[in-house]
């Protein structure tokens, strides 16, 4: 490409915003596209909000089990009978955080020369888009297009929700106080953080699951222990239970099953997956290819079937997570500017629940394993033999790594555990750089340490493999 490369990028969440980033410091000229604000949903009402709501009821959990290490309320009882949750302020703090992290973005983007439109914008031709704002519309010819437009929460037929008792994962931040007894539906990542999260800020909770267990994608042992955890704390599980419809019912709500049982509540928060947001971009005009249910179709270099067009993060429905789309993001950039680019690879990507306690994830699932079991060698350490572990009071939780036989190559690894997402790090980068068991047991933790779990998993894999 002759003289500066224009960039358009559609939609300013991860996937759009860290392109832009990377597009600039390699001097393009670039325009990013946002109908809400920069961030995008998962910044303002998707992953920041969600996990600041996590965050506060995780500090509520804390306090759970904590007699046993010789606290004590002086007014007696269990230290969690004299915590009370504002909902109002906790609530607000969400929100308010979520427009901090927004206004950070949006100011490194401006001073690093991203221009930025509010609006939404669609194909008219082949390198031209039409965006559309309150101020009217323009036309924009670029070299590169990014789709960024990520998703939406799909809506349940007979359960639309009306933002006050039906509920999508986004509108929980407006309700006036917690739910009384909050009926979740659907079981996969999202109903159970959001189940955890309540059930800890003392809301009844009922989760709905389709399946035999909760997360059905996640490794079995880690859904498992999570199951006892939330039956343990109090929460109803509902097993093969397939929502109907949800209705509105005198103060509350009424969740009919396919089965023809019915389960009240106060609320209901469906959360029954995503929906790419692609219907409205007029991708036909340029010929864009998509699956059956909209999302974008492209490869490892986030590329499309079209020259110049490119996409990434939700709306392609490779992997719905926030770091998944930023390095799809990234990726298309490097590789539209001629930059040095490694084609993304699915097998290192780290991946976290949370839950209480959190459930990370890298590299080879145990339930895509679980078919070929001679391909693998397996190990699994329950944190409860782990010192520091003991001095928490951390009960609920354990290690678990795979590695290839012969040659003792990590392939992955779970972690269940308090901040599981920060104990996945070791095992993401021993499966990233391709380590062996004996490089990574020969690694210095600290002790005591949950961390040092990891490297006791890996001197028990070096024997494993060595039989």
């Amino acid at each position: 490409m002759g003289g500066v490369t224009r960039i358009a990028i559609l939609g300013g969440g991860p996937g759009g915003y860290e392109a832009a980033l990377v597009a600039a410091q390699l001097g393009a000229e670039v325009v990013i596209v946002e109908r809400d604000g920069v961030g995008g949903a998962c910044v303002l009402a998707d992953c920041v909000p969600s996990k600041t709501l996590i965050a506060t009821s995780e500090s509520i959990a804390a306090l759970e089990g904590i007699e046993a290490l010789g606290v004590r309320s002086r007014a007696g009882g269990a230290a969690t009978e004299h915590v009370e949750v504002d909902a109002p302020t906790v609530y607000s703090r969400v929100k308010t955080l979520a427009a901090a992290q927004s206004a950070d973005i949006t100011h490194r983007m401006l001073g690093e020369g991203v221009q930025i439109r509010q609006g939404t914008a669609r194909f008219v031709g082949p390198g031209r888009i039409e965006v559309v704002s309150t101020g009217g519309s323009e036309e924009l010819a670029a070299d590169v297009i990014l789709i960024a437009t990520g998703a939406s929460p799909r809506v349940l037929p007979g359960a639309e929700p009306d933002g006050e008792r039906i509920l999508n994962w986004q509108q929980v931040y407006d309700l006036p106080a917690l739910p009384e007894h909050l009926v979740v539906v659907g079981s996969g990542v999202t109903g159970a953080e959001f189940a955890s999260a309540y059930l800890a800020l003392g809301s009844q909770v009922t989760l709905v699951s389709s399946r035999d267990r909760v997360m059905p994608s996640e490794d079995a042992d880690a859904a498992l222990l999570i199951e006892e955890v939330f039956t343990r704390r109090g929460m109803q599980i509902m097993k093969q239970a397939r929502a109907a419809a949800v209705r509105r019912s005198g103060g509350g709500v009424e969740v009919e099953l396919r089965d023809g049982r019915t389960v009240r509540g106060s609320h209901c928060l469906v959360t029954v997956g995503s929906v790419p947001n692609t219907a409205d971009l007029a991708l036909d005009r340029v010929g864009v290819a998509t699956d059956d249910a909209g999302y974008v179709k492209v490869d490892r270099v986030s590329r499309t079937n079209v020259q110049g067009v490119y996409a990434a993060g939700d709306c392609t429905g490779l992997l719905l997570l926030a770091s998944v789309a930023a390095m799809q993001g990234r990726t298309a950039m490097w590789h539209a500017l001629g930059d040095a680019v490694l084609p993304l690879r699915l097998a290192t990507v780290s991946a976290n629940v949370f839950t209480d306690p959190e459930i990370a994830t890298v590299g080879l699932p145990a339930v895509e394993a679980a078919a070929d079991r001679s391909g693998f060698r397996e190990v699994k350490l329950p944190l409860a033999t782990n010192a520091r572990a003991k001095m928490q009071g951390i009960q609920d939780g354990f290690v678990k790594l795979f590695c290839r036989p012969g040659t003792g190559i990590v392939l992955g690894g779970v972690v269940v555990a308090p901040r599981a997402s920060e104990l996945i790090l070791p095992v993401s980068l021993a499966v990233q750089q391709g380590l062996t068991v004996d490089q990574l047991a020969h690694t210095f933790t600290i002790y005591p340490s949950i961390s040092g779990s990891i490297t006791e998993a890996a001197r028990r894999l070096h024997l494993s493999v060595q039989d």
